[in-house]
């Protein structure tokens, strides 16, 4: 698997949710942070406004996208005054059927004009938080651009006809498409942080080709012998550059990465599969049971057999 998809398989857990809303105006909501998730709205018709605490207000247009991948509390309204006043629904008011939940709802105001939000969020496990997502900011807004992001409009197109009518499969479609949304956004992202002068972390390493090239490979296939001149091969750098290069972008040294990506995917197996622990540990790159244990619990706190059975 490429970096970005690993990241996404590790990192989300249970079902995502989400809502095809119409809001009439006037209106207004409060969405409560919640730690461990991420959160999404998509303007599909009409205008909005969204503020974070602590915030400017941010005007939100037919085909704006807002990411929130920390599950940040946020209001939206109607307009901007009402984003400061008592909102006309919390979403803790409609906890059965409210915007988390998949299915389509109609809010209606004072038969105002309307806005159509399609929103949703996903669930994140923080004991298992990749840094790629811990360096993004509180809200990531893609603004509408009739020419750009062909596949990105796509899946939305196609996530709010199933949420507005639905048929039979779409239980099973709707997940699908919500993680190639949350992929589509993220990549999005990261390619376009090169041109706001980004010389360190995930969205310049994602963009740097020798760096790239390496992660990919550790990725692919984590149990292999990497040392650093093999990955700085892999990268087609000599091996003191690519280093520097890796450390400088990444913020940890290759094999302090490869090592916390070996431990975080031997959770993930722990945590999904019935395999044994010596299965696991050849998989992620120790031909000892006893190595690969003392390295899980140095990381993790705890052996692998007690994480399995807490997990």
């Amino acid at each position: 698997m490429d970096v970005l998809s690993d990241v996404i398989a590790v990192t989300r857990t249970g079902r995502p949710r989400s809502a095809h809303v119409r809001w009439h105006a006037p209106w207004g909501q409060e969405f409560a942070s919640v730690p461990g998730s991420a959160g999404f709205q998509v303007i599909l018709q009409g205008s909005c406004w969204l503020r974070l605490p602590d915030e400017g207000p941010v005007q939100l247009r037919a085909g704006d996208v807002v990411f929130l991948p920390h599950g940040s509390g946020h209001t939206l309204a109607d307009s901007a005054e009402r984003l400061w006043a008592s909102p006309v629904c919390s979403s803790d008011d409609h906890e059965s059927n409210g915007p988390y939940v998949s299915d389509s709802v109609d809010r209606s105001g004072e038969g105002g004009p309307v806005t159509v939000v399609l929103c949703g969020a996903y669930r994140l496990d923080p004991s298992r938080a990749h840094p790629l997502l811990q360096t993004l900011p509180d809200l990531v807004h893609l603004p509408t651009r009739s020419d750009h992001h062909p596949e990105l409009r796509s899946a939305v197109e196609l996530l709010a006809a199933e949420l507005e009518r639905p048929r039979l499969g779409t239980d099973a479609v709707v997940p699908g498409l919500l993680d190639t949304l949350l992929l589509y956004i993220l990549r999005i992202w990261f390619e376009e942080q090169p041109g706001r002068g980004s010389t360190t972390g995930w969205a310049a390493a994602l963009n740097d080709l020798q760096v790239t090239a390496a992660l990919h490979a550790l990725h692919r296939d984590p149990a292999a012998p990497w040392t650093v001149a093999k990955l700085a091969a892999e990268a087609g750098l000599s091996r003191a550059p690519f280093a520097k290069r890796f450390a400088t972008l990444i913020g940890q040294p290759p094999l302090g990465y490869l090592t916390w990506w070996r431990m975080t995917t031997a959770a993930r197996l722990l945590r999904t599969s019935d395999a044994p622990l010596r299965s696991i540990a050849a998989q992620v790159g120790y031909a000892s049971e006893f190595a690969f244990a003392h390295a899980f619990k140095r990381m993790h706190g705890t052996a692998p057999g007690t994480y399995r059975r807490n997990n």
